[in-house]
């Protein structure tokens, strides 16, 4: 069973990378173009709007190129930390924890996308198709990675 779970690892990060990436932008697109509910107003957010709209544009390019997974380590450390900066500029002074403050999609956001920093891309990212992605398949390691310590 373990066997034909580690063999399908990447497919199902993969997948995730995708949907979080379809997520992401969904956000911004609501933002920026004020569709799928738009912002809390029901419109956009006006162009060049500090911080509101370049988050927006992270969240929509970042969540493509993520989505699609080109540049992925790199887009995927930008969303982070723009994530990271959203919970600590707007929600952490409301509240200490996320709950009480609405910044739930925010943490959840930031720690997914820093995961996918360490994991890579998985399996279906257009990085592959460039030999851009340094993860091995199947749970293998590359020459770029350490070995296993041994004590």
């Amino acid at each position: 069973m373990q066997t034909h779970l580690n063999q399908a690892r990447p497919y199902a990060l993969g997948l995730f990378r995708i949907v979080v990436g379809l997520l992401f932008t969904s956000h911004g697109a609501a933002s920026l173009f004020g569709i799928l509910g738009g912002t809390m107003g029901g419109g956009s957010i006006p162009v060049g709007t500090w911080p509101g709209w370049y988050a927006a544009v992270i969240q929509f390019v970042g969540g493509i190129l993520v989505m699609l997974g080109f540049g992925t380590r790199t887009a995927a450390l930008i969303c982070s930390g723009s994530m990271a900066y959203a919970y600590f500029k707007v929600h952490q002074p409301e509240a200490l924890f996320p709950l009480q403050n609405g910044g739930e999609p925010s943490a959840i956001f930031c720690w997914t996308f820093l995961l996918l920093v360490f994991t890579g891309p998985g399996a279906l990212a257009v990085d592959r198709l460039f030999g851009r992605d340094d993860t091995a398949h199947d749970g293998e390691r590359t020459s770029e990675q350490a070995p296993p310590v041994t004590v």
